[in-house]
């Protein structure tokens, strides 16, 4: 397969990060595999994340991941043509059996898939309650299932507040080992042991972040630990009402 778009797409992305000088901090590279078929979930904090979620594969090896992303993405006139010229995955949300068909024919044929089981950006920040397609995915094409985190992103670009250009801002991008599975386990079984994955791991990065904030209450830092964060509770009231606004 041609990659006309997706290649010049990953040297701006590299181009931006370089302009921006995130400062990275990637673990874990090794755990994608260098060839063959994996799910990678991650969780959801920044509009950055594709890119995020793309960076240890590209190190890897320069593979590449098709991701899965909602309909309205590629609906989009600019958005559009790049997700269908990268090979990008659409689902329709009211149909999505299509779109689990596309994504266990490209791990056939031995391609990476990107989910983000938690469907939209957190406003938490914390991971949310996981749908079940990358158990699912993974179970039923036999192949590795791994969790990744991103943090820091969200410090420039998240959803309900303007994008911040500020430059230096530490990125962490953790991948985790592929998640144990066995043969008599169920999607929700995954789905659940994913979950709590994540969120042991997005514990992990927050303590390790090396920008901890320097007044209380900073927006970007989860509430748990301080931060001004909505919690998990305020933040699915914000989540509804921005979905019920977009409907009237």
């Amino acid at each position: 397969m041609r990659e006309w778009v997706y290649r010049p797409v990953i040297n701006t992305a590299l181009t931006l990060f370089r302009g921006l000088d995130f400062r990275f901090d990637m673990r874990g590279v090794d755990n994608i595999p260098s060839t063959g078929a994996a799910v990678l979930a991650a969780n959801h904090v920044s509009y950055f994340d594709f890119m995020f979620v793309g960076l240890p594969p590209h190190r890897r090896g320069k593979r590449l991941v098709r991701f899965m992303a909602k309909q309205s993405v590629f609906d989009h006139p600019i958005s559009g043509p790049l997700m269908r010229g990268m090979h990008h995955i659409p689902v329709d949300r009211t149909a999505g059996a299509a779109a689990f068909r596309h994504a266990l024919r490209a791990l056939g044929d031995g391609e990476l898939i990107g989910i983000f089981p938690e469907q939209t950006i957190s406003r938490s920040f914390m991971p949310r309650r996981l749908k079940t397609g990358a158990a699912r995915l993974a179970l039923d094409a036999h192949v590795p299932l791994i969790p990744i985190v991103t943090w820091g992103g969200h410090r420039v670009w998240t959803t309900g507040r303007r994008p911040q250009i500020r430059r230096h801002v530490p990125v962490s991008i953790w991948v985790d080992r592929p998640l144990p599975i066995d043969a008599t386990a169920t999607p929700a079984d995954v789905t659940e042991r994913l979950g709590n994955r994540l969120r042991e791991l997005v514990e992990d990065v927050v303590t390790a972040y090396p920008d901890q904030p320097r007044t209380p209450g900073d927006w970007w830092w989860p509430a748990h630990v301080g931060g001004g964060a909505p919690t998990p509770e305020l933040a699915a009231d914000a989540e509804f009402n921005s979905i019920q606004g977009r409907r009237r």
